[in-house]
């Protein structure tokens, strides 16, 4: 028995390397690459900590190479998922009653990991695999996911130390308990940090769960449970299974121990299984929680006060990183008149040296988008700029899906401010700018507001204090992560807490003390030091 209060070493974000010519990290990584791209793998589910395969499987390409076979991963039948979720209702019964530092260990060790031996193996099974350039890797798969493994458990700590105050003879403590039942975490393919923190969240408070990853994000996963293993996580703990994603998620929302969902990906399928959930409630034995960060259509609203060259850098950084993959990507910008000419004529000489192709090659700021359906889905969307009257390509408006899925960077310019691409959410590298006179700051700040249905990521870019702030006021319920002179993405574990509301989730902001509270069930105990023995209050004395 331990008698000892611990303490976890303090978190510091975890520095980005360069990757730069002669860099040890860039020999590295490349080598890993290599050595992924020239082999075949078959990654197996993991259920209750041993190799599941199945007789149904899918193949696995990378969207810059998609005639290149990496191998293939194995599809959950309806019994896996239930193996699945009963391998994780038997692991609770040790994982939730084991003390914090125990489980705080195995992701502490897990950072490291990443940090050290791993990281050039899960930046090369990201930039595989989700077309990713090793920068937006580095950021990602390794420093990103090394703080949240780190910062959440300094945060569980600070959770686990807020207790009540007590009165003269009674002791007042709160408990915070895992939720009762097993949690299901659904991740998408655009982050591999996300994929890890989606299990790792509540796992480290005690949770088990049940983990359907990214169909296209199945090689990095599989980085991921490897490395969970080797920090030494119990069997069962985190149950890793894909298959029809409609099968899955309706097994999983029948069972009666389902507690909860951490979900990150779309709209649509987020409200689906919201809706899902509220049809099986009487199943349940707790009502469970539901935490979910979905899309965005998120914006740049420029002041004429703003800095022409920081505006482009801000257009072409959050437009066109990761091919405009991420959820906090801008994907609308509102240009004053006077200066529109000098920013996107800075964005034209930008765009102009961008250069597209495999994340082998480090030279190259964007690649492909990750598979043939987005690839149709933006194609048709320029192809439809082409014909309509109110928008023109100024720059891009051309891809080729011959050897990759790539969508050349493209800039659009409308007349119309709730033209399709104003409002639509396209994940990729396509951007729609709408230019106001001047004198309409303030309309246009209410056309920012009232334009899309979501609330992700916003910015505001402007010299003047005073238009700064009254921007803020203007646009506070518009996004989640506000950013003052700057792209409106990027959010920093520790930094930057991330999540929007509207219909882009929930806003538990993934990444702080807030999202991790919505894994734990408190538990009040009052404990009497001196039990009274006579029932009569003094007021009854005659």
């Amino acid at each position: 028995m331990s008698n000892s209060f611990l303490k976890s070493p303090l978190p510091i974000n975890e520095p980005v390397k360069s990757y730069g010519p002669n860099t040890p990290e860039r020999a590295a990584v490349t080598a890993a690459y290599d050595a992924f791209f020239s082999k075949k793998i078959h990654i197996p589910m993991k259920i209750g900590g041993e190799e599941v395969s199945s007789t149904e499987a899918n193949t696995m390409h990378p969207p810059h190479d998609h005639k290149h076979s990496m191998g293939t991963y194995s599809l959950a039948s309806e019994a896996h998922v239930e193996q699945a979720i009963a391998a994780a209702i038997e692991a609770r019964k040790t994982w939730a009653l084991i003390p914090f530092a125990a489980r705080a260990a195995v992701f502490l060790k897990a950072a490291d990991l990443i940090a050290g031996p791993y990281r050039a193996i899960i930046n090369a099974a990201t930039m595989m695999a989700q077309s990713k350039t090793v920068h937006q890797a580095e950021i990602d798969a390794s420093c990103e996911f090394i703080d949240f493994l780190r910062f959440n458990v300094r945060f569980a700590e600070e959770i686990y130390q807020d207790q009540p105050t007590s009165s003269g003879g009674v002791w007042n403590h709160v408990h915070y308990r895992p939720l009762e039942g097993f949690i299901y975490a659904v991740s998408p393919f655009n982050f591999t940090a996300i994929a890890g923190n989606l299990s790792a969240a509540p796992a480290l408070m005690g949770n088990t769960i049940v983990w359907k990853p990214s169909d296209h994000q199945m090689f990095s996963a599989k980085i991921i449970m490897d490395v969970f293993e080797e920090a030494g996580l119990p069997k069962g703990v985190i149950n890793m299974i894909n298959g029809d994603p409609e099968m899955v998620t309706n097994t999983v929302l029948k069972s009666p121990d389902f507690a909860g969902i951490h979900f990150t990906g779309s709209t649509h399928v987020f409200k689906n299984i919201w809706h899902k959930i509220g049809s099986n409630i009487h199943r349940y034995k707790t009502y469970p929680r539901i935490v979910g960060e979905t899309g965005g259509k998120d914006y740049i609203a420029v002041h004429n006060s703003a800095n022409a060259e920081e505006v482009a850098t801000a257009v072409v950084r959050g437009a066109f990183e990761y091919q405009g993959q991420k959820c906090s990507a801008a994907s609308r910008i509102y240009l004053p008149k006077s200066t529109s000419k000098a920013i996107l004529d800075k964005v034209a000489a930008d765009v102009k040296t961008i250069t597209l192709g495999s994340p082998r090659e480090l030279k190259n700021f964007m690649t492909a988008v990750i598979n043939k359906g987005s690839f149709d889905r933006l194609a048709s969307a320029i192809d439809q700029a082409k014909k309509d009257s109110d928008v023109e390509i100024l720059l891009g408006g051309t891809y080729d899906n011959s050897k990759g899925y790539f969508i050349d960077p493209t800039v659009l310019v409308t007349t119309n401010p709730t033209y399709d691409t104003m409002e639509r959410e396209l994940f990729g590298p396509i951007v729609t700018i709408y230019v106001y006179e001047d004198d309409q700051w303030e309309e246009t700040l209410k056309l920012v507001d009232s334009t899309s249905e979501y609330a992700l990521t916003g910015a505001v870019m402007a010299k003047d204090r005073l238009v700064i702030e009254k921007a803020r006021l203007a646009l506070e319920n518009s996004a989640g992560n506000f950013y003052i002179n700057d792209k409106p993405s990027g959010a920093v574990v520790g930094q930057q807490p991330f999540g929007g509301a509207r219909a882009s989730g929930t806003n538990d902001k993934a990444g702080s003390r807030q999202n991790l509270l919505r894994w734990v069930s408190p538990q009040l105990v009052k404990e009497t030091l001196n039990p009274p023995t006579d029932y009569r209050y003094p007021y009854m004395d005659a």
